[in-house]
């Protein structure tokens, strides 16, 4: 298992975040044009600047120009699904954002799923339907988290 920073899934009673993502720069991969719609929404009135793909292969072309802060992947996707995108991702050079800290958003949400998902890579696993407040927070502590993690390397 790879060294990331396990954080379970987001409760349904978890606080708001105080954390503004003003300037917080958000990668969101989901093949539903909905869900990429309120996912972007959501983060956006929070004030993060949102690119949104509908594909893995679509993020995978976009991810190092883009160098987001956060990325936040469905996992149940067509063609290539969120865990391939992510071991994709995680054999990157830093530099070409292989260690971008991410999300696992999905339907599939008992335990057995998280730990698949965190196994993969993600540092987050949120189930759909996600509460704006649980998403804003899902980022919040995903991003800080691994600035800690990062300041303490």
């Amino acid at each position: 298992m790879r060294d990331n920073f396990l954080f379970s899934n987001i409760e349904a009673d978890a606080p708001s975040s105080s954390l503004s993502l003003a300037s917080l720069k958000i990668l969101v991969v989901d093949d539903d044009e909905d869900s990429r719609f309120y996912i972007s929404t959501v983060l956006e009135a929070e004030g993060a600047s949102v690119t949104t793909v509908a594909s893995a292969a679509q993020a995978l072309e976009v991810l190092p120009k883009l160098q987001p802060d956060v990325l936040v992947c469905d996992i149940a996707m067509p063609d290539e699904d969120g865990y391939s995108l992510i071991r994709k991702i995680r054999s990157l050079k830093a530099e070409r954002a292989g260690n971008v800290p991410a999300i696992a958003l999905t339907a599939y949400a008992d335990s057995e799923d998280r730990m698949r998902a965190l196994e993969a890579g993600f540092q987050s696993h949120v189930a759909k339907p996600v509460d704006p407040d649980n998403l804003v927070a899902a980022v919040t502590d995903v991003f800080v988290s691994c600035q800690i993690k990062n300041l303490n390397s």
